[in-house]
């Protein structure tokens, strides 16, 4: 099994070392793992610097790849926080950089964390997913150095009420216009650990990205410690493949690798 989307110490809301958390894979059975570690620039709580040696990391990296070669294999990956004011930094990063794999995410909008639920101050709750889905959908418009877009429906994860509205439409232009790209999306486990019902996308949006097209899908679990890697895994290959996917999907530089699901299972 493959677990594509995990965090160490290098990202600031984490403090498990990067080879504690290949061990705790080791002992999950992994086959693959990929460290995302976070960057998001200009984040808007001033406490917290979601940057770190990328100097260092490649180094890390490399020595538990060979030390850990015979066990399990180990890519390098990064999370990076989009904002629309941002694209181009996040262009030049990713072309000086090697990284196997990049997840493009949102936690920001209108420069206001998602975490804090600042978005949500002076509009509906409707009013605020609809803000999040154009930026995302802006980004994603003009950005294209990323492999797939992580927890699609993040804010979600910090409404405090449920909307009636879907958000098909909107989800509908953002999967038209990354599924032609070569892009896909993952399916985030961390949801259920969370409280909320399923993982992120949830599973009307898997639906509508599977009928627009979409086969590129990677599953992680955002372990931000060892106990959290491939959180609720055998159940989320059942529902993908329940949904019509027959692959999950791994990167090495940037190139993907399609794997069974039937066979996992």
């Amino acid at each position: 099994m493959f677990d594509y989307h995990m965090h160490s110490h290098f990202s600031a809301d984490c403090s498990i070392s990067t080879e504690k958390m290949v061990i705790g894979a080791i002992e999950k059975g992994m086959e693959e793992i990929c460290f995302t570690e976070h960057i998001d620039y200009d984040y808007p709580d001033e406490s917290i610097v979601f940057e770190f040696d990328l100097h260092a990391y490649d180094t890390e990296i490399k020595e538990l790849q060979k030390k850990y070669a015979e066990r399990i294999r180990i890519k390098k990956g990064v999370e990076i926080g989009v904002q629309p004011h941002l694209l181009k930094r996040y262009e030049e990063l990713i072309t000086a950089e090697a990284f196997d794999f990049v997840i493009c995410s949102m936690h920001t909008v209108e420069r206001k964390g998602l975490h804090y639920g600042d978005i949500f101050i002076g509009k509906t709750v409707e009013e605020a997913y609809k803000t999040y889905y154009d930026e995302l959908t802006y980004c994603v418009k003009n950005f294209n150095q990323y492999n797939v877009l992580g927890h699609v429906n993040l804010i979600k994860r910090y409404a405090k009420e449920e909307v009636d509205n879907n958000f098909h439409t909107e989800l509908r232009e953002l999967f038209n216009v990354l599924i032609p790209a070569g892009k896909g999306i993952e399916l985030n486990t961390s949801g259920v650990r969370y409280g909320l019902p399923s993982g992120l996308p949830s599973d009307d949006i898997l639906k509508l990205y599977k009928q627009c097209g979409g086969e590129i899908i990677t599953v992680g679990s955002d372990a931000h410690r060892e106990t959290d890697i491939a959180f609720q895994f055998k159940e989320s290959l059942q529902l993908l493949q329940t949904i019509g996917f027959k692959y999950i999907t791994t990167f090495d530089q940037q190139k993907p690798s399609f794997h069974s699901i039937e066979q996992l299972l």
